[in-house]
């Protein structure tokens, strides 16, 4: 396998900023660039790292680019800038490695607009929210060419501790939108049931103890019923980015024809709650929302 010169990563945000430490702790040397270029500054300086200043120039220094940011859109206006996209395919044996959350057609649009110029692609969403990524132990799941994948993986392995290929590109994508489907649902639920075991004058604390004992336990159940008990929302995974996930699992859902109705509600609740202003918190937050239909809080 080739050996690895400076690594790319744009993107230093509540998770970007976590998993290109793990890269540095893992002894990988860093490039970086962030929209907020203090927010670069401060990080390279803290961890070591150089700094620069376009998406263009991290592409000329660097044959393995990693982008982490906030949608599709991002996602394209870096990787096919024409500037970013001549850079990489000047490196040889280049690859771009896209791990926001961005859909699969986005991807797909991404891995053939690169096509086009000999540089390679994977799509390797990541999920675990904040606390994985500071300890490196995020799942990662990955679409694109195998030989690409295994190209990728010394990285993948710095930064999560469940690296699954998941096939072709874009597959990555469609499985990270599904799961955040299923993990905001849930969420909505254990929101749900704390609110009808209020109106009920029950011991929460007792509910709560059953249910992550039995049928009814979760990883969000574990993590997110003291949050929405404490209306504590501060951001581990912001409620807006929640939202977009959700909506770009129901594109894929629509295109195939299958109807995801529980996803749908959520998605609305979501909405509900973003709308109230708790775009930026934590996603626990679309209790706000529950409480709202309601008329009965938590906290």
């Amino acid at each position: 396998m080739k050996q690895f010169g400076p690594v790319g990563f744009i993107g230093l945000g509540i998770m970007g900023s976590r998993m290109a430490a793990n890269l540095r702790s893992a002894g990988f040397e860093l490039v970086v660039w962030n929209r907020t270029a203090e927010t670069a500054r401060s990080w390279a300086s803290e961890h070591g790292a150089d700094v620069a200043d376009s998406p263009a120039a991290v592409a000329r220094r660097c044959d393995r680019l990693i982008t982490m940011v906030v949608d599709g859109e991002q996602v394209e206006s870096i990787l096919l800038a024409q500037d970013v996209a001549e850079a990489l395919a000047a490196q040889d044996d280049s690859l771009a490695i896209d791990m926001s959350t961005i859909g699969p057609a986005a991807a797909r649009r991404v891995a053939a607009g690169l096509r086009e110029r000999d540089v390679a692609f994977v799509d390797a969403p990541v999920t675990g929210s904040s606390p994985k990524a500071e300890d490196g132990t995020l799942t990662i799941m990955v679409g694109g060419d195998r030989r690409d994948f295994e190209r990728a993986a010394p990285l993948f392995e710095a930064m999560g501790e469940l690296i699954v290929h998941a096939g072709r590109v874009g597959d990555g994508q469609a499985v990270k939108v599904i799961n955040n489907a299923v993990a905001a649902s849930n969420t909505a639920v254990v929101g749900e049931a704390l609110l009808l075991g209020k109106r009920l004058g029950l011991d929460l604390g007792a509910l709560v103890r059953v249910m992550k004992a039995g049928s009814g336990g979760s990883a969000m159940l574990e993590l997110k019923e003291r949050p929405m008990r404490e209306h504590d929302y501060t951001t581990l995974f912001k409620l807006a980015h929640m939202l977009k996930d959700v909506r770009l699992c129901l594109e894929e859902a629509e295109a195939v024809g299958i109807d995801m109705t529980f996803a749908d509600q959520t998605a609305a609740i979501l909405a509900q709650a973003k709308a109230s202003g708790h775009g930026d918190e934590d996603f626990a937050a679309l209790l706000a929302a529950l409480e709202e239909r309601a008329g009965t809080t938590l906290a």
